[in-house]
């Protein structure tokens, strides 16, 4: 691997870097990053679970935009559109188990709604 020189000091390259939240490999694949998503709503996806046993429906709604899709829709413009079919896969299942769980079907929840991003849209 060459080294890397930035105004003469040289950096460190990694396979994977964690930039605010996101994790960025060398090679711009986005498994790694799909893969924490997917661990962390699942993780979080007991919280409903609590809440729909103790019949706090209310809170259901709430606590899903806020804990599980904030994280599936976190800096989905950039990495949307490179997954493989696998791994949007992984990612409705997520969101099935979650309407099944707060008995919602929300517009923001399904699958042709949530890639906000066009397929011809240009990167900067």
């Amino acid at each position: 691997m060459e080294l890397l020189h930035i105004n003469g000091e040289c950096v460190e390259r990694v396979p994977v870097f964690k930039f605010l939240g996101t994790h960025i490999t060398e090679d711009l694949f986005w498994t790694t990053n799909i893969h924490h998503m997917v661990k962390k709503a699942q993780q979080r996806l007991h919280f409903l679970r609590i809440l729909r046993k103790h019949h706090l429906v209310e809170k259901l709604l709430v606590s899903y935009r806020c804990s599980i899709e904030s994280v599936l829709a976190y800096c989905i413009s950039a990495w949307y559109t490179s997954c493989s079919a696998a791994e949007k896969k992984a990612l409705q299942r997520i969101i099935n188990t979650a309407q099944k769980i707060t008995d919602c079907v929300c517009l923001s929840c399904r699958t042709s709604s949530v890639p906000a991003v066009s397929p011809d849209l240009q990167t900067f």
